[in-house]
């Protein structure tokens, strides 16, 4: 009996020892996080005390409002020039930078890419070319630039006007007298088709297969996804993120376009099972994109893993297709609001195709004014805005400012292509700053970055535009509508807020 009563009230005491000992560690825990955060945002002031920046909170940074983030870089320019400090929050900041020279500087380095934000696309994407840095990710370059051969190309070209043409012909079957089309879901929907043909030797339409719309929705759901995270600082954890809302939300999206590049992968791998079809590619003289992966999982057995392989096949299957939809999508908008360079252009076109009925490789190179409205287009709406880099060993610019290694530098192409002491009057149309004869530096256009780890796809990107342009001014007069101006926001892509809508007019 007292020996059960002895027991009873020990039993509370212990339980209060352990809190007294819990509190007390959980004390010691948030007095080292914050020494930690103090002595860290202390290294991060002195590392960025050269580059006078906006005033920022010393715990939320630079609270700047959502969607708001290129017209706050466009301030930005203004007022300091070549680079400023962007605070995320009060222990992480980021070099933004907008100067030709200081463009040309990093993209000539071998810094990895940021892995404080770039490491969110990995459930998505994988280590693929986008993702991986130093000797694997030469090695995989290497490996994958012959399926961006011009030999590789050129036959591309009959099947990127096919699937131009089958949107096209959807567009006249749904436009009205007076109505209006928001035109990025189907051009992402061509360019879906176009890699998926071209790259992943795909039979069928996209465009006309409803079963690939889940695939297009989970691309933009990670999209928008991937930047709310970099924006929250309690997401930066992959623990919390992963039970909040948008980290199952994200996990799902990611389940979605995992299942339809495994499908691809399992797709070819079976035609290539056909000795039919394993001798037929065995002769062509250059491969596509995925039967290289496939032929060198063959050759080398394990030097490429089935995670490697799935990893670049996410890769260039999201790159490949909504990177250049960005591009198409914005070029038809900047032609819609300058009708007289879209006359011209289609004039070109005209006296080159006649009716359109065939266009070649050899076309592509014989029409410069619509090539320097494309490329004028691109200047004003880059698809990529923006990559980062994590500096690997100090560096010092050519304006004597320097950082130190550690120091994440965020590359906005959007601010370079609208920085007025690069690009005079930079928000005016003028196709002619891109004529043969208009002196330009190398690095104030960087539509698909620069230097060793540009876009490996960037011809393949390239000729799909001229396709597209070319057939469609062919075929339709694109117009603005006036009650809904697309507005340009930040993503993977640069997206619109509220869609890109045109009036399409049936030419005669």
């Amino acid at each position: 009996m007292s020996g059960s009563a002895l027991s009873s009230t020990r039993f509370p005491g212990s339980i209060y020892e352990f809190l007294q000992v819990a509190s007390a560690l959980s004390l010691l825990l948030l007095l080292f996080k914050t020494a930690q955060f103090y002595l860290h945002r202390q290294w991060l002031l002195r590392a960025t005390q050269q580059f006078p920046s906006p005033p920022s909170h010393w715990f939320f940074g630079h609270k700047i409002p959502m969607d708001q983030q290129l017209q706050d870089i466009l301030t930005r320019i203004k007022n300091f020039p070549s680079a400023c400090p962007h605070w995320l929050w009060g222990s992480k900041v980021r070099l933004q930078v907008y100067d030709p020279d200081y463009m040309k500087l990093i993209l000539g380095r071998s810094d990895p890419k940021a892995n404080g934000s770039y490491r969110f696309l990995a459930p998505w994407i994988g280590y693929g070319l986008l993702l991986l840095n130093g000797q694997t990710w030469f090695q995989h370059r290497r490996m994958l630039t012959p399926a961006f051969h011009y030999d590789t190309l050129k036959p591309y070209v009959g099947t990127m006007a096919d699937s131009v043409r089958v949107m096209l012909d959807k567009w006249e079957q749904i436009i009205g007298q007076d109505s209006t089309l928001d035109i990025f879901q189907h051009i992402t929907l061509m360019t879906l088709d176009t890699i998926m043909k071209c790259a992943f030797s795909h039979e069928g339409s996209v465009q006309l297969d409803r079963k690939y719309k889940p695939y297009i929705q989970a691309v933009e759901d990670l999209n928008n996804l991937f930047f709310l995270r970099l924006l929250n600082i309690f997401h930066q954890n992959d623990i919390i993120y992963n039970v909040s809302s948008n980290g199952r939300r994200a996990n799902s999206a990611c389940r979605l376009a995992h299942d339809h590049t495994d499908q691809v992968i399992k797709s070819r791998r079976a035609q290539l099972q056909d000795e039919g079809e394993l001798e037929k590619v065995k002769k062509k003289r250059r491969l596509d994109f995925l039967d290289i992966l496939l032929f060198s999982q063959i050759k080398n057995g394990s030097s490429l893993s089935d995670k490697d392989l799935r990893a670049e096949v996410d890769t260039f299957m999201f790159e490949g297709h909504d990177t250049t939809a960005s591009g198409i999508s914005w070029i038809f908008y900047a032609l819609a609001t300058n009708p007289e360079h879209q006359q011209r252009c289609r004039k070109e076109i005209q006296s080159l195709l006649g009716d359109g009925a065939s266009i070649t490789w050899d076309h592509l190179d014989k029409m410069p004014y619509t090539t320097m409205c494309i490329k004028e287009a691109l200047r004003i709406y880059p698809p990529v805005p923006g990559v980062s880099r994590e500096l690997s060993t100090p560096v010092t610019f050519p304006d004597g400012r320097s950082l130190p290694k550690g120091i994440p530098v965020m590359l906005s192409f959007y601010g370079l292509h609208h920085n007025p002491t690069v690009w005079p009057n930079p928000e005016v149309f003028d196709p002619s700053r891109f004529a043969p004869e208009s002196p330009r530096h190398s690095h104030s256009f960087l539509p698909f970055s620069g230097g060793a780890r540009n876009c490996i796809g960037k011809q393949f990107a390239m000729n799909e535009m001229k396709v597209a342009v070319a057939l469609t001014l062919l075929r339709f007069e694109l117009l603005p509508d006036p009650t809904r101006i697309p507005v340009p926001i930040p993503r993977l892509v640069l997206k619109s807020k509220n869609g890109i809508h045109l009036h399409l007019k049936k030419l005669q």
